[in-house]
């Protein structure tokens, strides 16, 4: 069976399930500092099934834990070509299609034996799942990828047997590594994930800083390189909306966000975007930020870092002038005494990607803002980044009192291109993933593109507040 060559970013933390077998792609990343991914698919797989004690499934094309009938799989995977530290392993599984998901993807632990047989696995001479307990995966719905994070047992060369069980009468079903493309993969990162091309820490001048990007978690890389950026970044973090891909599901929230973005939740002013509301209300995006994440329903919200207000936007319910949200934020504006003002929501109103057009309907909230003197908005939906100059509610070109926008959708989704190029676009880029850092000083702030590990791009720049 070929071998899979798949770029994927890996973090501490993920949940990954599954078991690869040969060393298959190391992308390298040049720069200031540098990472090397490597794939592999499992060596051996198999499941095994109580009421059918002497039947082996090691040809089947797919492997499955259960417990009525009860079923256990295994997994293994040949590490060879790795030098370097190992900063993330996970292992991944997709969810076969055709089957309607499961409340209860496994319990995965290591196997200390590592000669069970694929073919010959039974049952009755099954190995034990006797290791350290590495995570498990929540609810699963069909032809979606998980993740445990294995990091934990997977410190280099070797090879490494993997076991799963569930304690739920509602079976999950995953592809083997017969099923070609969708199998297993065991994904390791060696090396330093964190580029320093301009500094990416705090000023000696103390002043906050606020810091993210949206469009961000999927079962691909560009997460885990944001995610290690923001590691070495301090301050608030921000986020766009498209926290989660593709549905705001609180199973991907717990598959994908948690494990990147996830480890700065703590620090995390949050904004919803479509797909997190591709679940009923948002439910997901909702419960898994809780509080902070604003009135659930509404998710508007603002707070103060320093002498700057800032302003969490919901482009999801209406914003329409007299609308609800944008009555509470022309209160919120005209109480607001501090001397600058930024905002941050996910449609954008400014945007030369082809993808998305400008969404008119945020408007009247970029008119709020511009009544009250606001600095800086902030966008995502595109997949790419793109700053502007600072324009009036109907773009013009506004020096003395327009918003400076940015479109910050880089945070780890699959990028998008540009189409036409609008009127004030000052810089673009859609092929770097990277988080855009303010410093808020007093009466001013820098803003700063701080790009993946191994990429060069940069935009970076100073304005006074209005």
């Amino acid at each position: 069976m070929g071998t899979r060559h798949i770029r994927l970013g890996l973090t501490a933390g993920t949940a990954v399930v599954l078991v690869a077998a040969t060393a298959t792609a190391v992308l390298t990343a040049t720069g200031p500092a540098s990472a090397a991914t490597s794939t592999f698919t499992p060596v051996a797989d198999t499941y095994v099934q109580g009421d059918a004690a002497s039947t082996n499934y090691g040809t089947s094309n797919q492997i499955t834990v259960d417990n009525s009938p009860v079923r256990r799989m295994f997994l293994r995977f040949t590490v060879t070509g790795v030098s370097g530290t190992v900063t993330s392993a996970k292992l991944r599984l997709r969810t076969i299609s055709g089957n309607d998901g499961s409340n209860n993807g496994g319990a995965f632990k290591v196997v200390s034996s590592n000669t069970w047989s694929e073919t010959g696995t039974t049952w009755n001479n099954q190995p034990a799942i006797d290791g350290a307990s590495l995570g498990s995966i929540g609810s699963v719905t069909a032809d979606g990828w998980y993740e445990v994070n294995v990091a934990s047992a997977v410190k280099g060369n070797g090879t490494f047997s993997f076991g799963a069980s569930s304690t739920s009468t509602d079976g999950a079903y995953y592809d083997s590594r017969e099923s070609g493309a969708d199998a297993p993969q065991l994904v390791i990162t060696t090396g330093t994930s964190t580029p320093s091309p301009t500094p990416t820490t705090a000023p000696p001048s103390g002043d906050p800083v606020l810091v993210g990007a949206g469009d961000i978690a999927t079962s691909g890389s560009g997460d885990s390189a944001t995610a290690a950026l923001l590691d070495n970044i301090s301050g608030t973090v921000f986020t766009t909306g498209d926290n989660v891909y593709s549905n705001g599901t609180a199973s991907e929230f717990n598959s994908y966000y948690q494990p990147t973005w996830g480890r700065h939740k703590a620090r995390t002013k949050p904004s919803p975007g479509n797909h997190d509301y591709n679940t009923s209300g948002a439910s997901g995006y909702y419960g898994y930020f809780g509080s902070v994440a604003g009135p659930s329903g509404q998710g508007y919200y603002s707070y103060n870092l320093g002498n700057w207000h800032i302003v969490s936007l919901n482009s999801n319910i209406s914003m329409s002038a007299g609308s609800a949200q944008e009555t509470w934020l022309r209160n919120d504006l005209a109480a607001n005494p501090k001397s600058c003002t930024l905002a941050y929501w996910h449609h954008p109103l400014f945007t030369s990607g082809a993808n998305h057009a400008p969404s008119a309907s945020t408007r009247p909230l970029y008119q709020a803002l511009y009544d009250y003197n606001a600095d800086v908005v902030v966008f995502g939906h595109n997949h790419q980044y793109e700053r502007f100059a600072p324009q009036n509610p109907t773009g013009g070109r506004d020096t003395s009192r327009g918003l400076r926008s940015f479109v910050a959708g880089m945070g780890g989704a699959d990028h998008y291109s540009f189409g036409t190029i609008q009127a004030n676009s000052e810089a673009r880029n859609s092929d770097t993933f990277g988080v855009l850092k303010f410093t808020l000083h007093a009466n001013s702030y820098d803003w700063q593109f701080v790009p993946e590990a191994g990429k060069t791009y940069n935009d970076s720049g100073t304005s006074a507040c209005h």
